[in-house]
């Protein structure tokens, strides 16, 4: 795990890769947990016996909630703790090649982009690619972009 005290330390780590995060299993609690905080009920997701017919051969997460996991899964691999407030201010670009099985694993892979000075501190670009076990494709990858503001 990195972690990062400084702008200055965020600064030089521009383009580089961080690190590979800890594997977590998809499990259908979690899957129905975030189906009933989003309302997203789809069969799909949640209807265990219709979805080992469909065409995945079981249920399968919630696109965003895969990217929901990007700060609990990111923790194993960095931490920010600049002096100032951090405050997320967006996403560049999203996809989800492939579907997660409810009962996979996955994992991050963490770059830093471009690190962009501010009047008021730093704007971080932080590239996710979400693995999942076994697959040749990713989950998600996400470009997401975090202020960190100076003390």
């Amino acid at each position: 795990m990195r972690t990062f005290t400084t702008l200055e330390e965020v600064s030089a780590a521009a383009g580089t890769e961080i690190g590979t995060g800890e594997w977590l299993q998809v499990d259908q609690d979690r899957v129905n947990a975030f189906a009933d905080a989003t309302g997203d009920h789809q069969w799909i997701h949640v209807d265990e016996e219709r979805a080992k017919e469909g065409p995945f051969g079981g249920t399968i997460a919630h696109g965003y909630l895969t990217l929901s996991l990007i700060p609990y899964l990111g923790v194993s691999v960095y931490s920010l703790e600049t002096p100032g407030a951090k405050l997320n201010y967006g996403l560049n670009k999203v996809r989800f090649p492939t579907p997660v099985l409810v009962g996979s694993r996955i994992r991050p892979v963490i770059s830093f982009g471009d690190v962009t000075e501010l009047p008021t501190g730093l704007q971080l670009v932080v590239k996710t690619t979400i693995e999942i076990e076994g697959s040749a494709k990713p989950a998600c990858v996400a470009e997401s972009v975090v202020l960190l503001l100076e003390g």
